[in-house]
């Protein structure tokens, strides 16, 4: 599901968000082709609102419209490059965008801030999240604690952290939404939290400002690559955080694929163990164990993931 941002909701223009709220109303009582009609009423007022093209893509794709949906994704872009509200995204998804493009950070952030309050009621309460506990699971199997310095990339509220935090003698999270953050800082579960944006390149990423490199014993990264597609450069700052005799620890959701990656309708990445393998082996890592388990629930189906620890070769 895709989540706007409140604020970037209204044109301004109180004709045309009243149209846009009946367009709404229309589209939540089943009929989207409706609310693309109104929608592009309200366009004709504001035809630089950006959130409104947005909003016309989504009816459109929603009424099976997915040929006039892909102009208003584009005219989005155009109006917000940006992209806050993950057009790149839906063209990817109707094969219209690159599809080994880099998402965009901002919507990633403006994503994660807005869900940071009910992110673990949803996560684990509604959806039967269980990566954090398996991957713990995993790494005590095949690398036991106590852990020195551990790093948690894409810490979030903190929910592996919980899992760790009690067998390391020193905890780092980093994160790309400072909402998510300051849940993850009320847990008093690390000593040390930060934003860092994972899809730059280390020396870009904020994870090494007046900190070393190769200081990690374990890097772990829960239900991260889902939001990343390449992962290129998420790979190349957990080779440069650990430490040589280090262990990267993280997870993916299962590509259907042999090879490659693929954005999913759940605006999900799926990845699949050839092309994990090939990237691991690119930043001079490879994996020595791998799980496959249910890692939540989607729509009451519960959804593949593939658990991996590697080390640098």
């Amino acid at each position: 599901m895709t989540i706007v941002p409140k604020p970037l909701l209204a044109s301004g223009d109180f004709m045309a968000d009243r149209r846009a709220d009946y367009a709404a109303m229309l589209a939540e009582g089943g009929d989207p082709a409706a609310a693309a009609e109104l929608m592009e009423q309200a366009l004709e007022l504001t035809p630089a609102w950006a959130a409104g093209w947005f909003q016309l893509g989504e009816y459109r794709q929603k009424a099976g419209h997915s040929d006039t949906a892909i102009p208003a994704y584009r005219r989005t872009l155009e109006l917000a490059p940006d992209d806050i509200f993950g057009a790149f995204l839906k063209l990817v998804s109707l094969g219209a965008g690159d599809r080994h493009g880099i998402p965009p950070s901002q919507y990633i952030e403006s994503l994660f801030d807005d869900y940071a309050d009910r992110f673990d009621a949803a996560l684990v309460g509604r959806l039967d999240y269980t990566v954090p506990g398996k991957l713990m699971h995993l790494i005590g199997k095949h690398v036991p604690g106590p852990y020195g310095h551990v790093v948690d990339l894409g810490c979030g509220t903190g929910l592996f952290g919980a899992e760790i935090h009690g067998d390391c003698a020193y905890l780092e999270g980093y994160d790309l939404s400072e909402n998510m953050l300051a849940k993850a800082e009320a847990k008093g579960l690390y000593q040390h939290l930060a934003k860092a944006d994972l899809l730059l390149e280390p020396a870009a990423s904020g994870l090494f400002e007046g900190r070393a490199a190769q200081r990690a014993d374990l890097v772990t990264a829960s239900d991260v690559m889902i939001y990343l597609g390449p992962l290129k450069t998420i790979f190349a700052n957990a080779a440069a955080l650990l430490k040589p005799t280090g262990s990267f620890a993280f997870s993916v959701e299962k590509s259907a694929l042999d090879t490659g990656f693929e954005l999913l309708a759940s605006l999900r990445y799926a990845h699949s163990a050839a092309y994990v393998t090939e990237m691991l082996v690119a930043h001079g890592m490879q994996a020595f164990a791998m799980e496959e388990t249910a890692i939540r629930m989607d729509a009451g189906e519960p959804i593949t993931g593939l658990l991996f620890l590697a080390r640098s070769t």
